[in-house]
């Protein structure tokens, strides 16, 4: 099984960079996008007719959001958490026969880290969601999750030390959740792997340097972690500031 996750910064503008050649290409069974930027109506968006298509939007215009586009049709769909307020598009949870694929748009702490005590508090209900859902059946969770985790996934490690993305908060954060029962697919397979990042700047030659981050996932319940096949990060494939991350996984030892 093959599923792919993207942060797409702005899916319509995305569309014009190559996008579908992309999607077509890979053939995936699932595909998951964050950052749409769109509301309903905004997009049509022809994936042929194997594909559902399941969309999160936020309610502000030009923000957020995130999509899963899947051949094999899920059982039940929840658009955010759970007793949950947040409009902002950021969760959307498909349960499929044998597991719960979770895609996920993490909220920025902002440079300014004004918003890191919201990203706190929000966190703790993120991984209160997942652990609930793991009680049941496996869970993969992929997206934009807005952290570096290690020195190794950020180029410049040491300046960037309580910078948004890569506060002890934030990091602390994410250690609890794969203590809880998650493993990193890409450092599962590849531990001493640097230099492969995910997310690059826009400013001048960041990207072309290679001055990047580590930011975009894909976790699984530590149960799964056998089924892994491969973890990739296709760091050559431009149209947004992330690149896309793959996950293969080998169905027999799923369940």
């Amino acid at each position: 099984m093959k599923l792919i996750s993207w942060n797409v910064n702005g899916l319509r503008a995305c569309v014009t960079k190559g996008f579908g050649d992309y999607f077509r290409s890979e053939n995936a069974d699932i595909f998951c996008v964050q950052e749409t930027k769109l509301q309903e109506g905004q997009i049509e968006l022809d994936l042929g007719e194997e594909y559902h298509q399941f969309w999160n939007y936020a309610v502000k215009k030009g923000y957020s959001g995130t999509a899963v586009f899947t051949r094999v049709k899920p059982l039940t769909v929840r658009y955010g958490i759970e007793e949950d307020s947040e409009d902002e598009g950021r969760i959307l949870t498909l349960e499929f026969d044998k597991f719960y694929l979770v895609n996920v748009y993490t909220p920025n702490a902002k440079r300014d880290l004004s918003r890191l005590d919201y990203r706190m508090e929000w966190e703790e209900r993120f991984r209160a969601h997942l652990i609930q859902l793991d009680a049941i059946k496996p869970v993969i969770v992929c997206g934009d999750l807005n952290v570096a985790h290690q020195e190794i996934d950020i180029k410049n490690a040491r300046s960037n030390i309580g910078n948004s993305g890569f506060t002890d908060e934030e990091r602390g954060k994410f250690a609890t959740l794969l203590e809880a029962g998650f493993v990193d697919s890409f450092r599962h397979l590849y531990p001493e792997r640097g230099d492969t990042f995910s997310w690059w700047s826009f400013m001048p030659k960041v990207r072309e340097r290679n001055i990047g981050w580590r930011i975009d996932y894909f976790l699984v319940s530590a149960r799964l972690a056998p089924a892994i096949i491969e973890a990739e990060i296709d760091c050559h494939i431009l149209g947004s500031d992330h690149c896309p991350v793959k996950l293969e996984l080998s169905e027999k030892l799923m369940g």
